[in-house]
């Protein structure tokens, strides 16, 4: 389970203000208008995007350490900072008003070890305390940093009971996501965010466990995301996939649930889409009817009750897959922070035929109880 620290102080009023933030989002999601197509602009677009409600940075990967295979340790790791704007508290003058929140989790997968290590972060921005520059990626959330220098994005995130040191290598163009960044997220114009990736990335670094620390090197995904109203009002959560293959390609895939799918795993949704992108560059982008998820498996979560698919069975024009979990138990509880359960892991990618041809990350939100964003 997330461990609480004792630096957040009143835990408790923080997750009751994100609580009341996130019911205020979803209200205003009903109502938000669309945003606007845009050109984005790099290295600025890296940064922070306050005038929007919501952003992320999460990167996600696999990693190794060197040696024979009896010898080798992997490991999985995410890593994601979030970003809230505080509608309540944007016309304050009080320096000491709370305008925008930071939030940021981190976790490692060691697979050998059959366990997955999490902690958390959540402050008010300023004071020196939690920023996020809108120049370049530079977010701080005190201890914890992701900033980029050139084509590199440099984590710091010593945590509780395990130490997350990486460095991650641009080896492909950014990967614009729906139509040229800007991807819809739902039925109504409203949903939608303005979104990148960074698939095949190249990470080296160290990974700590239990004060053993372990020189790695492996592939990693990037992805960044802001918006002003993600969720339409019936959708519950999302199933998403991003996954570098073998051969260099990168597949991203994923679909907004309705209620009335929750943990019952029919094929249809509220919304869906992604991309496929070869080691060429030939990039297709999908269409909401185009992709299906079909759960294949279920995991039982023992800490909160919650059933997960952990094996799917994903159509897309790029191809047929399937996704499989590479350790079961990689339940998420970030109740202290975002006030969310969710289920996020290092996952298999294979072919039709059974044949492993990547490796990435499965996220699944709102299993435990609908989302609110």
């Amino acid at each position: 389970m997330m461990h609480r620290r004792t630096w957040l102080g009143h835990s408790g009023a923080w997750v009751a203000s994100w609580a009341g933030i996130a019911g205020a989002a979803a209200l205003v999601s009903k109502t938000a208008m669309a945003l606007p197509p845009r050109t984005l602009v790099f290295p600025r677009d890296r940064g922070a995007h306050p005038e929007l409600r919501t952003e992320w940075w999460y990167i996600t990967g696999h990693a190794a350490t060197l040696g024979t295979n009896s010898q080798r340790r992997e490991f999985g790791f995410q890593l994601t900072f979030f970003r809230t704007r505080v509608d309540a508290a944007q016309g304050m003058q009080s320096r000491f008003a709370a305008k925008q929140l930071l939030f940021a989790h981190a976790a490692i997968t060691d697979l050998q070890g059959k366990k997955l290590v999490h902690d958390q972060r959540i402050a008010r921005s300023g004071f020196g305390i939690a920023e996020a520059s809108q120049t370049d990626m530079d977010v701080r959330l005190r201890d914890w940093s992701l900033k980029a220098e050139g084509n590199r994005y440099i984590a710091r995130l010593p945590a509780n009971g395990f130490d997350i040191a990486l460095e991650f290598v641009e080896t492909q163009p950014v990967l614009l996501q729906g139509q040229q960044g800007l991807s819809r997220k739902g039925p109504d114009p409203a949903q939608a965010s303005y979104y990148y990736s960074q698939p095949q990335l190249a990470v080296k670094g160290a990974l700590t466990l239990a004060n053993q620390r372990f020189a790695v090197t492996g592939t990693a995904w990037l992805d960044h995301e802001w918006s002003e109203a993600i969720l339409h009002p019936e959708a519950v959560g999302w199933d998403w996939i991003g996954m570098n293959l073998e051969d260099g390609s990168a597949l991203t895939a994923f679909r907004l649930r309705k209620a009335a799918t929750q943990n019952s795993g029919p094929t249809d949704a509220l919304w869906a889409g992604g991309s496929f992108r070869t080691r060429a560059g030939d990039l297709q982008i999908f269409s909401p009817e185009s992709v299906q998820f079909k759960p294949l498996r279920f995991w039982k979560s023992p800490a909160s009750q919650t059933v997960y698919p952990v094996a799917w069975q994903i159509t897309t024009p790029a191809g047929i897959f399937t996704v499989e979990s590479l350790l079961d138990s990689q339940e998420l509880d970030s109740r202290s922070s975002t006030g969310a359960i969710y289920w996020e892991g290092l996952s298999d990618l294979l072919s039709a035929d059974g044949k492993r041809i990547g490796r990435g990350y499965l996220e699944m939100t709102g299993y435990a109880a609908p989302l609110k964003m």
